[in-house]
């Protein structure tokens, strides 16, 4: 059977949009890592008529969370529903890149660059089955691009402010959106006609629109009674966080992230150093090619604050990688032949496809998160949050000493401190011990029946010269006042041990564990 030429693109785009999902269903039951439980934990307390920033504190703006918040109510309260969102992200994301490719290039481009996107935005280099916060501000800001890209965007004022007001949502969404906001600007500035009035109305319309979603976020906190801890954690204490990190470690953190993901997906990498210079010998791809090159520019800088370079914050790069990969299809196909540009696409998909096939085909849901994240406790929090949930009522309140708010999530109950990271405490920040101080009284004042201590090295990233005045009092509390009821033993590459009731209070045999404690009669 041969379909007719004009509908091959849309077969093809289909297809790649199957694959996508049919990848995609392979992670629905991966346990959640400690930021998806932070998002979904934020999304149960909004449900719940809870405002972020006062029932719990992190330095992200709140877009994620609210986004969260739908995606439990519509999908429902579990990991599956999670990720049943994060899929219908994808493939709306993998679409919109292809209207972009389309729009600025021609259909091979958008075709070669939406296969790139969705294999690029799965892979476990950049823990692309996770639902981080990136695929949201991803989203929002192919979004606001696809609309700024239409032929006619910059003589409609409407299309405009879309694209201005969902750049300004890729923000809302994480910090780092403000990256994309900038490259909305050039997009306007470099594509709008040459008058001088014509021009600053376009950016006037386009930068007032940018900032709308952001002033009401401001506004709805201010009306909720929480703009002064909203303020307090996304800006005054966010600004200590990014500029803790020397650029010496940084550096080296980068080259180390790079060389991994390089490692794994280098054929897509080639073929995107390759449609950055495409420009330089084809000449149809001259049109937008400062823009893509630029665009690529913007995206790295999104990933740069606070020289972290989280294995994640790279998927920012990836729609900007995967439009220069369809750029080197579009060249390729010009100036070779069609078949050799399809080879090119498809020999380089299989090549990272093989690369990836441990985590895309192999591993069960906990081997993946073990090999992802080591020691973290993952995997165990779901039978610890289920031992809580079933010894404790629902309007009960548990603690955990730790970085792990997923337990909060998996149990459904709601924390008895307002602080769901130990990192802040940990750093050489000024308000360090001033949190320590009130999470301690937070707890003493909820005095809640279970305790729960993890015991990870990455759940505090503790520093030599981190004050131990939360560890001081966390161990005489437990000590004092409660007993060990259950544990869960971490060793890398065995099974985790669990050990409940009394036989929890005989000494551990792994330096990795969580430990869950009952208060004392």
């Amino acid at each position: 059977m041969r379909f007719p030429a004009a509908s091959r693109p849309l077969l093809t785009l289909f297809l790649i949009l199957v694959c996508t999902a049919v990848l995609r269903l392979g992670f629905l039951h991966v346990p959640l890592e400690r930021d998806e439980g932070e998002y979904a934990y934020m999304g149960q307390l909004i449900l719940r008529g809870e405002m972020p920033y006062v029932a719990a504190y992190n330095m992200k703006l709140p877009g994620t969370y609210y986004s969260y918040a739908a995606i439990l109510a519509v999908f429902g309260d579990s990991v599956e529903g999670i990720h049943v969102g994060l899929l219908l992200i994808s493939l709306f994301s993998t679409w919109l890149v292809y209207r972009i490719g389309q729009r600025w290039i021609d259909t091979t481009a958008g075709l070669a660059a939406a296969a790139a996107f969705a294999l690029l935005s799965i892979a476990e280099p950049m823990l692309g089955f996770t639902a981080n916060a990136e695929h949201f501000v991803v989203l929002c800001m192919l979004g606001g691009v696809a609309t700024l890209a239409h032929a006619d965007a910059m003589r409609r004022p409407c299309r405009l402010a879309g694209g201005g007001f969902l750049l300004g949502l890729a923000f809302v969404m994480k910090q780092q959106g403000a990256a994309f906001i900038a490259f909305g600007g050039l997009v306007v500035l470099l594509n709008s006609p040459r008058l001088p009035k014509l021009l600053i109305r376009n950016m006037m319309v386009f930068a007032g629109a940018a900032v709308l979603p952001f002033a009401l976020t401001c506004v709805g906190m201010y009306l909720a009674g929480a703009f002064e801890k909203f303020w307090f954690w996304t800006f005054t204490y966010a600004g200590q966080y990014v500029s803790i990190i020397p650029l010496a470690i940084g550096l080296q953190e980068l080259r180390r992230q790079a060389l991994s993901i390089f490692d794994g997906t280098f054929p897509l990498c080639l073929l995107a150093l390759l449609g950055l210079v495409t420009p330089l010998w084809d000449s149809p791809t001259r049109r937008h090619g400062l823009l893509l090159a630029l665009f690529a520019v913007l995206s790295f800088v999104a990933v740069c604050p606070g020289l972290r370079f989280s294995a994640h914050y790279f998927l920012l790069l990836v729609p900007a990688t995967s439009l220069l990969i369809g750029q080197a299809a579009s060249g390729l196909e010009r100036t070779v032949s069609s078949h050799s540009a399809v080879a090119a696409i498809v020999g380089a998909l299989a090549i990272t496809a093989v690369a990836q096939r441990d985590s895309l085909f192999l591993l069960s849901p906990d081997e993946l998160v073990r090999t992802s994240f080591g020691s973290n406790p993952f995997n165990e929090a779901v039978p610890i949050a289920d031992y809580l949930r079933e010894h404790t009522d629902p309007n009960e309140r548990i603690a955990v000493i730790g970085s792990e708010p997923q337990i909060y999530f998996y149990a459904q109950r709601r924390a008895a401190t307002s602080y769901i990271y130990m990192y802040p405490m940990m750093e050489p920040q000024p308000f360090a011990k001033t949190m320590q101080q009130e999470m301690i009284a937070q707890i003493e004042h909820e005095r809640p029946r279970y305790l729960v201590l993890v015991n990870v090295d990455t759940t505090w990233s503790r520093r030599p010269d981190s004050s131990t005045l939360i560890f001081d009092w966390a161990a005489d509390t437990a000590n004092r006042d409660y007993e060990a009821v259950g544990r869960a033993e971490m060793q890398r590459g065995r099974v985790t041990t669990y050990v409940w009731g009394s036989g929890a209070q005989t000494a551990p045999q792994t330096p990795y564990h969580v430990t869950v404690f009952k208060r004392r009669s």
